[in-house]
């Protein structure tokens, strides 16, 4: 065989333990670096309240936080620079041809990144070394920076799902590129606004489920409460706006990639008045066992009762993504989503009658359980919205196929990151254990707090 066939076989061999090791990545990854957007806030905000109102609850809750952001951000650097250099190892049919469009948000997520660093480790190390004000203003770069990163990847992310930035001449090569119009493409707004509520819920349920855990174990005390209320009023307020942005982010996958949104809802022919499907599995061709609302799916999608939504059958079978798989997860995505509104409902309530958290047993284990409901949810969106692209890497433009690195060998790499990511989630959670099993000492006064030395002292 010729070496562009071995080249070629090489690549249709990589394409599966590629795949697997970039699911792998960026679902590991993905869990820190909501920690990294959302958890800042949290941290900010009970250091704030501990000062203004003198309360050593709130101060000893911020510093264990703190503690627990600067390791969850020392994780997601790791995994996050594996993911940095997957893209180009994994991937390389992509960056050669559309790097000078889609590498550039890469690049400025590199400088949030860096700021983001800095001013964790400035904020650590001034835990009683700079006046409250002060140190409280160190973290808001790091709240900037997170959000900004957040921007710059989900903008990288949604250009594969609706390109745009360029032109391609007559052998397909991009010509004339625009890499700032390419991140203001249609599904931006709706995949960052989305992202970032995943983000606040995936945080707040996550770190309110710890204490909601040591609730139900008795330890009822100020400093659990308080840690389970705050990240916990955070996920509810978020829970039913995310409903929201999902019908918005819904009808821009109608109008721009309506083959996924077919693959999501299990919808094999196109057709008017169309129910929608909650459940059911994909056999043969088509959605079994599913419970129907009846025009459901043509109001969300088309505003209208009698309005046409596009099916699979537009599409070549071979253009079609895995239904099986997109529906799954998307429904998965949806009930765990609905769960979770339920859940701030009844938080809400209880509050609005008693203006205090529900006390009972049932409330403690649902909220407990609710950390790993957000997860989940928050994983089922991103495989549907992977997934659901494919065949495509760069949709209607570049198979994922044809992008795949034909280097041989490549499916060594996914035990190596397997290796990585096993070690960093036992030492993380290990970590995390010791610092959850002590309470740290309250803030001192700032009266009593040693003043470093004038420089040159020393």
């Amino acid at each position: 065989m010729d070496p562009t066939g071995h080249l070629l076989a090489d690549a249709t061999q990589n394409l599966y333990p590629a795949r697997m090791q970039m699911a792998l990545s960026l679902g590991w990854h993905i869990v820190f670096a909501c920690f990294g957007i959302a958890f800042p806030v949290l941290v900010l905000y009970a250091e704030w309240r501990g000062h203004r109102d003198d309360d050593p609850a709130l101060s000893d809750l911020a510093h264990t936080w703190a503690k627990a952001m600067g390791l969850m951000f020392a994780a997601g650097a790791v995994s996050g620079t594996i993911l940095s250099f997957e893209m180009g190892v994994l991937w390389p049919g992509l960056m050669a041809r559309f790097g000078a469009v889609f590498g550039f948000p890469f690049l400025l997520e590199g400088f949030s990144f860096f700021l983001e660093a800095i001013f964790v480790g400035v904020y650590l190390y001034g835990w009683n070394r700079l006046p409250p004000r002060v140190h409280m203003l160190t973290a808001l770069p790091i709240i900037a920076s997170g959000l900004a990163g957040a921007f710059f990847v989900v903008s990288a992310n949604s250009w594969m799902n609706t390109p745009q930035g360029f032109t391609l001449d007559a052998t397909g090569r991009v010509v004339d590129a625009h890499p700032v119009a390419g991140m203001l493409n249609p599904s931006t707004a709706p995949e960052v606004v989305h992202m970032l509520l995943a983000a606040y819920m995936v945080t707040g349920f996550l770190v309110a489920s710890v204490y909601a855990v040591g609730m139900l174990r008795g330890r009822r005390g100020r400093y659990h409460r308080l840690g389970m209320a705050i990240p916990l009023t955070v996920g509810a307020v978020a829970a039913p706006l995310q409903v929201i942005v999902g019908d918005w982010i819904a009808n821009t996958v109608a109008d721009h990639q309506p083959v996924k949104l077919a693959a999501m809802e299990g919808l094999a022919h196109t057709q008017r008045a169309v129910p929608l499907s909650l459940g059911g599995v994909w056999v043969d061709g088509d959605l079994h066992g599913a419970l129907r609302v009846p025009y459901g799916l043509s109001l969300l999608v088309t505003h209208s009762l009698d309005g046409t939504v596009t099916g699979l059958d537009v599409a070549p079978v071979d253009l079609r993504p895995p239904v099986d798989v997109v529906h799954l997860s998307y429904n998965l995505m949806v009930g765990l989503g609905f769960a979770l509104v339920l859940l701030a409902v009844w938080l809400g309530w209880v509050w609005w009658r008693r203006r205090r958290l529900p006390g009972s047993r049932w409330f403690l284990r649902a909220a407990a359980a609710s950390g790993v409901a957000a997860v989940l949810a928050m994983e089922g969106g991103w495989v549907t919205t992977e997934v659901g692209r494919q065949p495509w890497i760069v949709y209607e433009l570049v198979r994922t196929a044809d992008a795949v690195s034909p280097a041989p060998g490549l499916r060594y790499g996914f035990y190596a990151v397997l290796a990585v990511y096993t070690v960093l989630t036992v030492a993380t959670v290990y970590t995390l254990r010791r610092l959850a099993g002590r309470h740290d000492r309250p803030v001192a006064p700032q009266e009593d707090v040693p003043q470093p030395e004038p420089i040159g002292t020393r």
